[in-house]
């Protein structure tokens, strides 16, 4: 995960002015291991900076996705947003449903792609969800269940 620092870095060296309120953005998220949702991150910000808008908020989410300092994931519940693993390492996750742990992937999926030659890639995501090991039981419990007839689904 990308340190306060290195979002700042990443930021700076991209030309963006390092205002007191990105400062704040920076150490949130490198300090939080977890994903935030803008609603989160506005919340947050809102304590801090009386007037700020979402809008500035989800602005700036965006600005720091692009330049590769946050990972953006859709989840059941929206968008969300948390610290790139490292600025140069590209990777893949498994992402756990219910405490939002994850897991890399060590391969790219795209490189074992047949892609035609008249297509070029230019960007992509890939993401798998599910449970890890400690979620997995009451999920079982509840995917497995069929209210219907009692019985369990096959999968």
């Amino acid at each position: 995960m990308l340190s306060t620092e290195k979002i700042i870095d990443a930021m700076s060296e991209q030309g963006l002015r390092i205002t007191d309120q990105r400062k704040t953005l920076a150490k949130l998220f490198g300090e939080h291991s977890g994903y935030l949702s803008a609603k989160d991150v506005y919340e947050f910000m809102g304590k801090k900076y009386s007037g700020l808008s979402f809008d500035t908020v989800y602005r700036n989410l965006r600005v720091m996705q692009e330049l590769g300092v946050l990972e953006q994931i859709v989840f059941e519940d929206g968008v969300k947003f948390k610290a790139s693993c490292s600025e140069d390492h590209h990777h893949h996750h498994m992402i756990c449903l219910q405490c939002e742990k994850t897991y890399p992937i060590s391969f790219c999926p795209v490189s074992m792609t047949d892609t035609p030659d008249e297509f070029q890639v230019v960007k992509h995501k890939f993401e798998v969800f599910g449970y890890c090991k400690d979620c997995r039981q009451p999920a079982d419990a509840g995917l497995n269940a069929n209210p219907a007839s009692g019985r369990s689904r096959e999968h």
